[in-house]
């Protein structure tokens, strides 16, 4: 079962989130700030990462940075409810950032996890895994 880690401080935005892919048999994992999404991140292995730019501890953009330092490779799917979203995706460490924008559908979230795993190309082992899921 694909596991995702949500980082988001709005337990409702995460709990919302978490129901979508559960639903749709992923296996997640919340975190409600970003010390505890990185120490989470540090601690186990991840399919993709949610992670809201506006968190009340950290931006992040600079935690995606950390997480991309350490698996280079990771889907990500970036939130937030402001625009500054579109701008992310031009930035060099934002690359193959998907950005999705509050508030948004179960559809939405599904087809940004989709291009998120498409733009990362992970091993063909990883995205049919991620495809079942979705």
């Amino acid at each position: 079962m694909p596991r995702i880690l949500v980082i988001d401080d709005q337990r409702d935005v995460r709990a919302m989130i978490a129901i979508i892919l559960r639903v749709r048999h992923f296996e997640v994992i919340e975190a409600e700030s970003a010390a505890a999404g990185l120490k989470l991140f540090e601690q186990s292995d991840f399919d993709l990462a949610i992670v809201d730019i506006f968190l009340q501890d950290a931006c992040g953009f600079d935690l995606i940075t950390v997480m991309r330092g350490l698996v280079p490779r990771l889907p990500v799917v970036a939130i937030s409810g402001i625009t500054m979203l579109d701008a992310a995706s031009q930035l060099t460490d934002m690359l193959n950032v998907v950005c999705l924008r509050k508030p948004f559908r179960p559809n939405d979230l599904i087809g940004a996890i989709e291009a998120a795993i498409g733009r990362e190309q992970p091993s063909s082992h990883e995205r049919a895994s991620l495809a079942q899921a979705i």
